[in-house]
């Protein structure tokens, strides 16, 4: 056992470009853990961006993501479906009636019997509500309406329920994942956000991977993303065959992210590299 993890961590310096030496997070407030939480305290990955990224996110007229946000209200408002309604028939003002729900999100379902994210709740509505055709996972629309949803949150720190018997379930399912092996490299997704976390990767830090940010615009992306497609480009980092936007794994690793990242507020939307 001790030669494979020797040799897991040799994959990840010669791979992955993961440089030892420990580097310091930028001296921003951290939130100290809930019980049980393998972590001591718990920061965003905003706190591992230089400052020009930081000062990218902190300014509403430069950060990239706002484009979104705008999009998202304009879909607020926008009628649809055989029944003739919009998001706003129902909910009304986004700025009030969705204040704080983000940081809620993801839930879990009874009469589903699974965790729903914001992604599913909103085609849940247009199906069913609006009578409207669902949209595609990773669609502009979707990015839009969800990012825009969680910007009514920002700031509200991240507080999920795990409140019954069944919901415990899903999150310990979720947990098995975070820390099982897979892949070719043999890798978790504990390998690097938390036991290498803080330290270099190529030219980059690796974070303690919290969600309070996401949907995120990237650097890299050039555009903004959900949570399950960084979910799908870490398993394809490790050479382990991703699972499908809005799995049952992803919702269940979801679920288990949030509540890891308790206390953290909202940044939607963030931006990252």
């Amino acid at each position: 056992m001790r030669i494979i993890n020797l040799i897991s961590l040799a994959a990840v310096a010669l791979v992955l470009g993961l440089n030892v030496t420990t580097a310091q997070a930028a001296k921003k407030p951290s939130v100290k853990a809930q019980p049980g939480n393998p972590l001591e305290e718990v920061y965003s990955g905003y706190n591992m961006r230089d400052a020009k990224t930081q000062a990218m996110q902190d300014d509403d007229f430069e950060n990239p993501g706002m484009l979104w946000v705008e999009q998202g209200a304009d879909l607020w408002n926008k009628v649809e479906g055989k029944a003739g309604k919009s998001c706003a028939s129902c909910h009304n003002d986004a700025e009030k009636s969705m204040k704080g729900v983000g940081a809620k999100y993801p839930v879990y379902r009874k009469d589903l019997k699974s965790v729903q994210n914001l992604e599913l709740k909103v085609n849940e509505c247009r199906t069913k509500q609006m009578k409207a055709k669902p949209w595609k996972y990773e669609s502009n629309q979707m990015l839009s309406t969800v990012t825009f949803i969680k910007f009514q949150s920002r700031g509200i720190p991240v507080k999920v329920a795990i409140d019954s018997p069944e919901a415990k379930a899903k999150f310990e399912l979720g947990k098995k994942f975070y820390y099982q092996r897979r892949g070719q490299l043999d890798m978790s997704c504990a390998s690097c956000h938390e036991q290498h976390q803080g330290q270099h990767i190529r030219s980059d830090f690796l974070t303690q991977g919290q969600s309070n940010g996401f949907p995120t615009f990237r650097l890299k992306w050039q555009k903004v993303g959900t949570l399950h497609r960084r979910f799908k480009g870490c398993n394809k980092n490790i050479r382990a065959k991703p699972y499908k936007r809005g799995s049952q794994e992803y919702l269940n690793l979801e679920y288990y992210l949030a509540w890891r990242g308790q206390g953290l507020p909202v940044e939607t939307p963030s931006v990252r590299n």
